[in-house]
């Protein structure tokens, strides 16, 4: 596969909208993919991504709170427990903040990056990030959850950032104003 220059969707990107499709065989291809987008988010100094940020169709995401790095393909949850909510930010939507409520708990399965498949249990904020990074695969993103009086007071930021889609993807200077950005 030839190197590709990935690089984040801001919101208004059609890219964002579109509900990715499975990935039917893991090869190479996908592993470079999985390993360009990791490293994208560590330098956005984010905690999670999704392959349609960075404008791949593919069931794929990437996930780092901390104690490592979870590189998961066809990823779906199975099961919910509980509920919480928490601030949360998006490297496609920067400098917005929305509170967002989901599940505490969760069970996730899906492939690793060599097509072995694998059941993790999360909560807290692991969990909260892979919800995050599963609607980026149905094509949501954190504005649908905002309350119509939370969309009235970012609709001027939210046209900005659309205006910056066009160009190219996320900024130099980056806007790290919400607790979670992922």
């Amino acid at each position: 596969m030839p190197e590709t220059r990935l690089r984040i969707r801001l919101f208004g990107a059609p890219e964002l909208r579109k509900k990715a499709k499975p990935v039917k065989r893991v090869t190479a291809s996908e592993r470079e993919i999985l390993g360009q987008m990791a490293q994208l988010m560590y330098d956005a100094q984010g905690i999670g991504l999704a392959a349609p940020q960075v404008g791949i169709s593919q069931a794929m995401i990437v996930v780092d709170i901390g104690p490592g790095l979870y590189k998961l393909i066809n990823p779906r949850i199975v099961k919910r427990e509980g509920s919480q909510e928490l601030e949360e930010g998006c490297l496609s939507v920067p400098g917005v903040c929305i509170k967002i409520k989901r599940a505490r708990k969760i069970e996730i399965q899906a492939q690793d990056e060599f097509a072995q498949p694998l059941t993790l249990e999360a909560e807290g904020l692991l969990a909260c990030v892979f919800q995050h990074e599963i609607d980026h695969l149905k094509g949501l993103v954190i504005v649908d959850y905002a309350s119509f009086l939370k969309r009235i007071s970012i609709r001027q930021k939210l046209q900005e950032i659309k205006k910056r889609s066009k160009n190219e993807g996320l900024p130099e200077s980056k806007t790290k104003s919400c607790q979670l950005q992922l």
